[in-house]
């Protein structure tokens, strides 16, 4: 039972779109990202995933809207629904997603982690 400095954590992290494990809660894994540009179209079938902007914009496009998220705002995407994030500028996010979640649903790019880094 350590506290656990966002900021630090923050430092750790040097590129985009690759969230890293800060914590784990009841099957949940809290991940922090840096995201900037373009994500991909995807899904996650089986989880919903929780975003919560720390600092910066992010807009998260979907089939039939875009929703854009300020620093301390958070949305809960249902699973099933396709998105697509969009960061304009550096954004720092905290992430809550159940361990076995895939990065970008069944989409593989080169954008997809394959296992996740603690720090």
């Amino acid at each position: 039972m350590n506290k656990v400095n966002l900021n630090e954590k923050f430092d750790l992290i040097k590129e985009h779109w690759s969230p890293k494990i800060i914590g784990e809660l009841n099957g949940q894994d809290v991940k922090l990202a840096k995201v900037k540009g373009e994500f991909v179209w995807h899904d996650h079938k089986g989880e919903d995933e929780l975003f919560l902007i720390i600092k910066g914009t992010l807009r998260i496009e979907f089939r039939d809207r875009s929703v854009t998220l300020n620093e301390g705002e958070m949305l809960i995407i249902p699973r099933g629904v396709e998105h697509y994030p969009i960061a304009e500028e550096e954004v720092l996010l905290l992430l809550f997603e159940p361990q076995n979640t895939k990065h970008t649903g069944d989409v593989m790019t080169e954008r997809t982690v394959q296992k996740f880094e603690k720090i």
